[in-house]
């Protein structure tokens, strides 16, 4: 009992306070975005406001009940969660309910669960035990693979539902990694791999004409030999530059380059076509120009850039939106995905400046807890909460004001949530 009440009075209350304030302000843009007159009352369960209510009530609750359990105690317990969480992302893809084309949610009566949802939370705790393990170092390889086995496994199981947006939350392990030791190459690859990845969209349906040849080439096989042709340029280099004992290393590495690169280019097509929902095809290749919008497919990010514009610098004031309210309902999803049209109509560019502060503020205290951490479990974990929500913030406001596709990644604290 004495360890436990340590833990109660070293709770950080500056944290806890953000965490407050940001769920509240969330509550209170859920109301104004769905405010039906004839239920007004914050607390009525028919309406998301009310079920948002009861969420957070309960989150507290679980949270406060967590506290008081032993830490070795969860620790002790990781994998097995990990294993459940591994059991319902195979379960939900056999007797699942199919929802806005994905089969991602157990459905009870009028509630669902989505066991993505637990995934980020088990592949944060699994790494987290793995990588504290004494003599365990990301340097070495056996390491590196099976950490990977542990992201890569629920993330394959969530593409076959599928649901890219979740999938793309778990590339944010990549910055924990490095925190912990992985060498930054992989980063500059990661972020290598992603522009391959984009320039080969589009250039998917091109013909280009190359320097030396008499025809046009499907734009993907021209990506490939110019990426072929700075690589024999790479191996000159090397040659010239490089000493001779660390020449065949490096000739290993941008051979592997080489490779990977053109699988990423003559797969990428294949995997847009298969784990993108046709709507969010379409959002993708709109926002990469690789077709023109005449049926407003894009109407989702339009509305959503017209509503936070209508706030202006000061905004319209609190219930006063004119396009991102409950009898507009100019923007869809406007309490969940696009809840930052709301914040931003009634607040203008004061109030979302103002939340953006308090998710920095946010993010930069776990990370200074997680570096105060004695235990190497503890500050991996509170790097995967952080990287977590970097992701979904970035994302979520990157689509609200047309910067990244929409692709249905909620806004931490502010999105209408829970089991819905």
């Amino acid at each position: 009992m004495r360890q436990n009440n340590i833990q109660i009075t070293q709770i950080d209350w500056f944290l806890i306070c953000l965490y407050f304030v940001m769920c509240l302000a969330g509550l209170v843009n859920i109301y104004s975005s769905n405010y039906n007159p004839e239920k007004p009352e914050i607390y009525n369960l028919s309406q998301e406001y009310g079920k948002q209510l009861l969420w957070f009530v309960i989150s507290i609750t679980l949270g406060f009940l967590i506290l008081l359990l032993e830490g070795n105690f969860l620790r002790k317990f990781v994998y097995e969660f990990y294993g459940i969480v591994i059991t319902l992302l195979i379960a939900v893809l056999l007797v699942g309910v199919e929802k806005n084309g994905a089969k991602a949610w157990f459905g009870f009566g009028g509630f669902g669960i989505q066991p993505a949802e637990f995934a980020k939370v088990s592949v944060s705790l699994a790494i987290a035990k793995y990588l504290s393990q004494p003599g365990t170092k990301l340097q070495d390889s056996k390491t590196r693979i099976n950490t990977f086995l542990f992201i890569l496994a629920p993330a394959l199981l969530i593409m076959l539902q599928p649901d890219a947006g979740t999938v793309i939350v778990f590339a944010s392990y990549i910055l924990v990694l490095y925190r912990e030791g992985m060498g930054g190459n992989f980063l500059l690859f990661g972020l290598f791999a992603a522009i391959i990845a984009t320039i080969s969209l589009i250039l998917k349906d091109s013909e280009i004409k190359l320097l030396l040849i008499p025809e046009e080439l499907p734009g993907q096989w021209a990506l490939s030999l110019i990426m072929l042709c700075f690589a024999c340029i790479g191996y000159i280099g090397i040659k010239q530059q490089v000493q001779k004992r660390q020449q065949a290393k490096a000739n290993l590495y941008l051979t592997i380059g080489l490779i990977a690169s053109i699988c990423i280019i003559h797969s990428v097509d294949y995997g847009f076509e298969k784990l993108l929902k046709p709507h969010q095809k379409e959002r993708v290749e709109i926002l990469l120009g690789l077709r023109d919008d005449p049926d407003g497919k894009g109407y989702n990010i339009d509305r959503s850039k017209a509503a936070i514009g209508s706030g202006g610098f000061t905004g319209k004031g609190y219930m006063n939106a004119t396009l991102a309210n409950a009898e507009q309902k100019h923007v869809p999803m406007q309490s969940t995905d696009f809840i930052f049209c709301t914040l931003s109509e009634e607040w203008g560019f004061i109030g979302s400046f103002g939340v953006l502060i308090l998710f920095g503020l946010f993010l930069i205290r776990i990370i200074y807890l997680a570096e105060r951490q004695r235990s190497a479990f503890t500050r991996i974990y509170a790097y995967c909460v952080a990287c977590i929500i970097f992701f979904h913030v970035m994302i979520n406001i990157g689509m609200a004001i047309g910067l990244a596709p929409v692709i249905g990644i909620p806004l931490p604290f502010f999105s209408y949530g829970g089991l819905h």
